[in-house]
């Protein structure tokens, strides 16, 4: 299985299909990127476009093909 090739310093504003919406929630735009005392990307906040609820997780679940398109399609 490949995997989304990812920069994690180049995530902001990046937009992401969910490949299984809940709540209609299937667009959504990264607004937030959340760093450790390194400076290093740990977490970022994807923002559901349909109504602006927000999720914070690791960015490496966007890596994921199974769960996660990039872009909206």
């Amino acid at each position: 299985m490949a995997f989304n090739q990812i920069n994690p310093n180049k995530l902001l504003l990046s937009k992401w299909t969910s490949t299984s919406p809940q709540q209609k929630e299937k667009h959504f735009i990264v607004t937030k990127l959340i760093r450790d005392e390194e400076n290093t990307v740990v977490e970022c906040v994807l923002e559901a476009v349909i109504n602006k609820n927000q999720y914070c997780l690791p960015w490496q679940t966007l890596a994921s093909p199974d769960n996660w398109l990039q872009g909206w399609k």
